[in-house]
């Protein structure tokens, strides 16, 4: 076990020097391999209310607290973060500092790549799965943080990208389906199961938020009973399915007023409200602010960072 925690501290130093080297300038690189993104923080961040995507996040250096419905997550340089769905979470790097700031990364994934691994595979057997929730911490192993190495170390030489970088994001997920989160993966990628299903109306429920929700009719197109759905959407999200609607409603029109500058009435129409007192209410209630205030900090906020 020793031996195996310094293993793991050794491949974890590779990978703090990579990516405080490549994320230098900014909090948050977008990278030229497109599922790719790294983050470095000098200093712990307020409570951020967002959207986690399908994703594994890995951190290399400091700490995360995720908040999902009454659940909490914390990761660190020595447990990683599953995010199995489109999931609305409040997040806030809990340790970070200029002599040894937050670094971490995000890739995201395609289902499809890991079906299509999991049908071209003879997989060994998972290991056990202790919880129907969307999202899981699971624990780093070197085989998976090598992995990561490597994908980051082609950022220095963006020609190879192309050719090499699915084979090492096919191995990523080859780490994955066979670790601690291994068994809640496959089920999410499995074309039929519940979680699948449940997992494709969430898709749909992203792509038409702003339409009435009726929950008999989404239990339909997962081809549940509206309990049994019900039960399966809140097991998963943390959430029923009309308060992850208004995590989407809300969180579109607080991008649309600060992307977009229109007005919070503007905004509230768009995204499927009928009423801008309720949009207000239920906006200040997620966002701890009135909308245009919130907005205005949030402004500030990147004026401040920019500086």
């Amino acid at each position: 076990m020793k031996r195996q925690k310094l293993m793991l501290d050794s491949a974890m130093g590779g990978l703090v020097e990579s990516i405080a080297r490549l994320a230098e300038k900014g909090e948050l690189r977008p990278t030229a391999i497109p599922e790719l993104s790294l983050f470095r923080r000098t200093e712990p961040s307020e409570p951020i209310t967002g959207m986690y995507e399908p994703s594994v996040c890995l951190i290399a250096q400091g700490a995360k607290r995720v908040q999902l419905g009454n659940d909490t997550y914390i990761y660190d340089a020595s447990h990683y973060l599953f995010a199995g769905l489109h999931l609305p979470v409040v997040a806030q790097v809990i340790e970070a500092s200029h002599e040894k700031p937050y670094l971490g990364l995000k890739l995201t994934f395609d289902y499809r790549d890991i079906s299509q691994l999991m049908a071209d595979s003879l997989l060994p057997p998972p290991r056990t799965q202790k919880t129907d929730r969307g999202m899981a911490t699971g624990e780093l192993t070197v085989t998976l943080v090598n992995a990561f190495q490597r994908l980051v170390d082609l950022l220095d030489d963006e020609q190879d990208i192309p050719i090499l970088a699915p084979v090492i994001q096919r191995e990523i997920y080859y780490r994955l389906l066979v670790g601690d989160q291994g068994a809640r993966l496959r089920q999410l990628a499995a074309m039929g199961t519940q979680s699948q299903q449940v997992a494709r109306v969430i898709t749909w429920l992203k792509a038409n938020f702003s339409k009435p929700l009726r929950v008999d009719e989404l239990a339909e197109m997962a081809n549940m009973g509206t309990s049994t759905f019900h039960h399966h959407f809140r097991s998963m999200t943390a959430l029923s399915p009309l308060q992850y609607q208004k995590h989407l409603r809300l969180q579109e029109a607080r991008r649309l007023m600060l992307s977009e500058s229109i007005d919070a009435a503007s905004a509230a129409f768009q995204v499927g409200y009928e009423s801008p007192t309720q949009f207000s209410r239920e906006y200040s209630r997620l966002f701890g602010a009135p909308p245009m205030r919130d907005i205005t900090n949030l402004r500030q906020m990147v004026t401040l960072e920019n500086e």
